[in-house]
Order: C-alpha cells, then structure tokens, then sequence
C-alpha cells in the first residue's frame, strides 16, 4: 500500500479559497459531485475500510487504512473500475455489504504540482484537502495559501465530522 501525503484546512470559505489558488496560479481541474459506498474490511475496525467512489467521470475501488492522524498517516491500493454499481454488486456477491452511501461536492485545483480539494459534506462546514508526494509539499503549499502547519490535520472525515458532534458511522444514508 502507498502512503498518501494529506493534509486538511477545517472552516475554510470555498469562494474565497477558490481565488486566492487561482491568483497563485494555480488551475481548477473541475467541479464533482461525488459518491461513494463504505465497507468494512473487518466489522467494528474503523482503523481500514473499502471504499468505492465515483465522481461522474470514474470510479475506483479503494482500500483505505489509517495508521496515525499524521500528514503521512493514511495507506492506500486504489484501482479504476469501469462501473460503479456493478462493482458495489460484485463486493456484495462477495460478501461485502456497504456500511454507508456517502455524497459530497468537490472542487479540484493544482497548485505547484500540488492537489487541492474544496470538499464539501452535508451537515458540516467545508474543508480543504492538499494532496502531494511528500509531507514536505503539502506544509509549503499550505504556508503558500497562509496556513501553518498548527492548522492542518491529518484526521480522517469520520473524526472531523466527530468534531461537530456527529457520529459519521452511524450514519447508512449521507446526502445533500
């Protein structure tokens, strides 16, 4: 499994943040409307799941396994597939059954070859997600959009979502 170098901005004002990555030149790559279906790898493990997402344009099939809340502390085996609800009934044949559907927007720059994501979920408020090669990118690109690294965190969105009170795996239906 790869480690995935991500870091994220809570509260953020997605209008605002838009500009100002745009002012720095970065380059908006587009708006999505995302979906996704969680699985549990083993029941009651929140530490590694299956996620299958599609954003309108693919899917991909996803193992995800937080190892620490650091930048650097999710591992991941990602792959395309070419359809999003056969493969969900495929992991059903195999005896996954999807935990939770989950729907977010997502509005995707590069900045200094850099990914930055404005997520926004229901019931929370935004956040920023940059994504890089190495931790070392993330916290100058940060520093760059006037963030220091105090404010980034690496939590997963089920904790960031625990930070409004919300318990996110309780939830089976999470839509807009």
């Amino acid at each position: 499994m790869s480690i995935e170098f991500e870091a994220k901005v809570i509260e953020i004002n997605p209008q605002d943040l838009s500009e100002q990555i745009l002012e720095l030149g970065g380059e908006k790559l587009g708006e999505f409307f995302m979906r996704r279906y969680v699985y549990d790898i083993i029941p009651g493990d929140l530490s590694k799941w299956v996620r299958l997402r599609d954003n309108g344009k693919e899917s991909t099939l996803t193992i995800k396994e937080i190892v620490h809340d650091g930048i650097d502390g999710t591992h991941e085996l990602e792959t395309i597939v070419d359809d999003f609800e056969i493969t969900n009934r495929i992991l059903e044949k195999l005896g996954y059954t999807a935990k939770s559907y989950q729907e977010n927007r997502r509005t995707s720059f590069i900045l200094n070859g850099v990914r930055l994501e404005i997520d926004e979920w229901p019931m929370i408020p935004p956040y920023l997600e940059i994504e890089s090669d190495s931790k070392e990118q993330v916290v100058e690109v940060a520093h760059l959009l006037g963030y220091v690294e105090s404010q980034l965190t690496g939590e997963n969105t089920i904790k960031i979502y625990k930070q409004y009170g919300i318990d996110l795996n309780s939830i089976s239906d999470l839509r807009f």
